[in-house]
């Protein structure tokens, strides 16, 4: 049987799983085969990339040494996913063999955390940090904050190739006998008592949103430099040939999916659940479970957005025993946008607009922007890196519900001064527009982009830079 290690997140220990490691021993694993990873989340100087090098130079000695299964499975929760996916894309890019067999995911912050503003500001360095010279992890925080590059980075690394790019990666060796099968966890319940309701968000589990969560990323590149008026769509090719199982559990926070082994006053008919998934996750075989694992999985997260249909049916699945409110089951997504200038600059000062297609009135964009855009955080590294966060029930229930068929998006950007514009050098209001999403995806087939819910969206938009005429010119 493999060995199995377990990585802990941001401002955590190892020590904090050891329950997790007892429950893996009453349930037919060797207690001294579980190993407990630890590692500096809250220095200011410690970088993921440290961490997974020095990761790799310890898996390696245990290895040798036949303390460490030559290959074994991977737990990880919240931050430590970033750690292990940075460690394995190492591996890979190194041309060697990625030790592990089943990656198993609970509430990572694959794309990020709204959090992670939080932890950096003197709020989080003030409660967080107070015991730690008032560091709360400066590089750690930068790289879980919402639409950072180094999320960009890391995912084109395992997850995304661009166009014209060697497709393979971590993930994309599968079979039978080899290969990483990673699987996600997450609960959509938001905390219910203390200071950390403060950061509850819908479609979150109070610290990750389940879009965040999901691996199975997309992306794709809009270019308007060429043709502003029909710009090119190109969806980058993934590293990951099969979607990997993802699991949304009403019943868990951020917290409580890393405690399999407690039962709780919350759904009790339901509360075996993640036992059952975490088991299930680690006892897969093959390439043929781990479709039918996939397939299990997705029924089990449209069981829980039917929550959002209506608060009697809470109040029924529940017990009454919590109040979360229909919103909390919505199913979101994120895009992660960053624009840049066909020089390849990045653009700082830029707007996007979501209405209907060539929309002569204002009312559709008014509806996306009211009811459908929740939330957005501009990067503080750089403002070019945007997220936003789009709530997909609403998008379908609300923005559709005119009749509207499809979703366009447009982007301007600001001047830089008199003499370079963007778009049209005659005007400082010209924009590109594109269709991104259809109510009916399956009859337009020849969309290129799509939204998916649950799901984070890389996308790069390339817009013209253009001089105006006296820029240069000959004498008369």
């Amino acid at each position: 049987m493999n060995s199995i290690a377990i990585l802990h997140g941001w401002s955590d220990k190892g020590d904090s799983f050891k329950h997790l490691r007892d429950f893996l021993g009453q349930n037919g694993f060797a207690v001294q085969d579980v190993f407990l990873g630890n590692y500096i989340s809250m220095d200011d100087d410690v970088r993921v990339e440290d961490v997974a090098k020095r990761m790799d130079v310890v898996i390696q000695a245990m290895i040798a040494a036949g303390t460490l299964s030559q290959t074994f499975d991977l737990i990880v929760h919240s931050t430590g996913a970033l750690v292990a996916r940075q460690w394995m894309a190492n591996l890979h890019a190194a041309g060697r063999t990625v030790p592990v067999r089943r990656f198993v995911m609970l509430a990572p912050a694959n794309f990020g955390s709204r959090l992670a503003a939080v932890g950096k500001s003197m709020i989080g360095r003030l409660t967080k940090g107070l015991g730690n010279r008032l560091e709360t992890g400066e590089e750690m925080l930068r790289a879980l904050e919402l639409a950072s590059p180094y999320q960009w980075k890391l995912a084109q690394q395992d997850l995304l190739a661009r166009p014209g790019e060697d497709a393979s990666g971590p993930f994309s060796a599968i079979d039978d006998t080899k290969g990483v099968l990673p699987f996600v966890i997450v609960g959509t319940r938001a905390y219910d008592s203390g200071l950390q309701q403060i950061i509850n968000e819908a479609g979150s589990d109070g610290t990750v949103r389940v879009s965040a969560a999901d691996i199975n990323a997309t992306g794709f590149t809009i270019d308007f430099s060429k043709n502003s008026a029909d710009p090119q769509v190109t969806l980058w090719p993934l590293r990951k040939p099969y979607a990997a199982p993802l699991a949304v559990l009403p019943e868990r926070d951020h917290t409580e999916i890393t405690h399999p082994e407690q039962s709780g006053e919350i759904l009790p008919p339901k509360d075996a659940r993640l036992r059952e998934l975490l088991l299930q996750a680690l006892r897969c075989v093959s390439l043929a479970e781990y479709k039918t694992i996939t397939d299990a999985w997705q029924a089990i997260s449209d069981e829980t957005a039917t929550l959002a249909q209506s608060q009697e049916l809470i109040d029924q699945t529940f017990g009454n025993l919590d109040d979360p409110k229909p919103k909390q089951f919505h199913r979101y997504l994120q895009l992660n946008v960053m624009v840049r200038d066909d020089y390849g600059n990045l653009v700082s000062d830029y707007f996007l607009e979501f209405a209907e297609p060539d929309a002569k009135n204002r009312k559709g964009m008014i509806t996306f922007h009211r009811d459908v855009l929740e939330h957005v955080h501009v990067n503080s590294i750089h403002p070019a890196y945007r997220c936003l966060y789009i709530d997909h029930t609403d998008l379908m229930d609300i923005f559709y519900r005119n009749n509207t068929a499809e979703l366009a998006v447009s982007i301007s950007a600001a001047p830089l001064g008199r003499n370079i514009k963007y778009f049209d050098s005659k005007t400082d209001s010209a924009k590109g527009e594109v269709n991104i999403h259809a109510q009916d995806v399956n009859a337009r087939a020849d969309l290129p982009a799509r939204l998916h819910r649950n799901r984070t969206h890389f996308v790069e938009v390339i817009i013209p830079r253009r001089p105006i005429d006296k820029v240069f010119s000959f004498l008369p």
